[in-house]
């Protein structure tokens, strides 16, 4: 078996703003396997400032993996504790190597294009107009559950956005989730989030950040609002440490990048302890090409959750990869017919 890998910058059509600044590229990586004529391709998902495994020397694991890739699949997982953006791109490749066709790794009626999977419409942070404008765009192309990132501008201004959608829809009618990406103080956490509850909000995403464990557990505990983990996740592969913080903040949901918390396997794990518990979850992809939503979207779908998943399109991109997935009415559908075209 030959393993090579490859980075890919992917170009925003249209900066992109989060709490962490705003975006005009990203850099994505690509594992390649080849063996007996066939060919694998996984995607390492990595996101700089956030992913636990943005290290100097990421480039050079990429590079021991390919050395050892007859180590296997599952030997490799092991070792790649501290890369779980790896873990993703090595789990991918060998299921896309080992498949019929190298872009079906779990062959479904998604696949088949016979069902879909509903999602969430996401609306970026940015000048009250471009989000007001967003919210606008989701709703005509027939999305029933909307997630606003908030946190970069004025506070009033984003609860007048959410009165704007609660003008014209019910709870019933459109979900709202909102993600603050940590952007919110403890001390004023618990009051901003009674504001947000005046407009039934489904949940929101990492009111303050990470590792203010204290804190979280008790805004799970007295806000009016469901909380959701997310940034909480990332870097803790251990599974006692994992099942230790479930336990400790006891949120009311916790949201799973593949990319940053150890691949499908890693996932699978928090789904496990999750559920022990009585806590809810969804999965997320994180700005990956639409090779890497690919694989992380059929994996959604053999998981049978019938909330809302946080599935991108790959249409934020430039110079994605023409790709068979396409969003119809708030959900995600793979039509075969349309076919790839991956030039690496």
């Amino acid at each position: 078996m030959k393993a090579t890998y490859k980075k890919h910058i992917l170009n925003f059509r249209r900066p992109s703003g989060t709490s962490r600044g705003v975006l005009t590229s990203k850099e994505t990586w690509f594992i390649l396997l080849e063996a007996n004529g066939k060919r694998g391709i996984g995607e390492c998902g990595l996101l700089r400032g956030l992913s636990s495994d943005d290290r100097p020397d990421y480039e050079e694991k990429l590079q021991w993996v390919c050395d050892n890739i007859h180590l296997g699949e599952k030997a490799l997982w092991e070792l790649l504790k501290d890369f779980p953006s790896i873990q993703f791109g090595v789990e991918a490749a060998f299921k896309s190597l080992g498949a019929d066709n190298p872009y079906e790794l779990f062959p479904s009626p998604f696949t088949e294009g016979r069902e879909d999977i509903p999602i969430n419409g996401l609306v970026w942070m940015g000048e009250e107009g471009y989000m007001k404008e967003q919210i606008e765009e989701k709703i005509q192309q027939g999305f029933t559950c909307i997630k606003l990132k908030i946190g970069a501008i004025d506070f009033n201004k984003e609860l007048s956005l959410l009165k704007f959608i609660r003008q014209h829809f019910t709870e019933k009618e459109i979900e709202i989730r909102v993600d603050a990406n940590g952007a919110f103080s403890a001390i004023e956490a618990l009051d901003k989030i009674y504001q947000l509850s005046e407009f039934k909000i489904h949940s929101i995403e990492q009111p303050i950040s990470k590792n203010q464990h204290d804190s979280m557990a008790a805004l799970c505990k007295n806000a009016a609002v469901p909380i959701a983990l997310d940034e909480e996740l990332i870097g803790i592969s251990d599974k006692d440490a994992r099942a230790a913080l479930l336990e400790a903040v006891k949120p009311q949901y916790i949201i799973l990048k593949p990319s940053l918390v150890g691949g499908m396997r890693g996932t699978l794990g928090w789904i496990q302890l999750a559920e022990d518990l009585g806590i809810g979850w969804w999965i997320t992809s994180a700005l990956e090409s639409n090779i890497g939503l690919n694989a992380i979207a059929q994996f959604t779908f053999l998981l049978n959750n019938p909330l809302p998943q946080g599935l991108g399109t790959g249409a934020l991109y430039t110079n994605n990869f023409a790709c068979p997935l396409e969003v119809i009415n708030g959900k995600l559908r793979y039509s075969p017919l349309l076919g790839w075209d991956v030039a690496l």
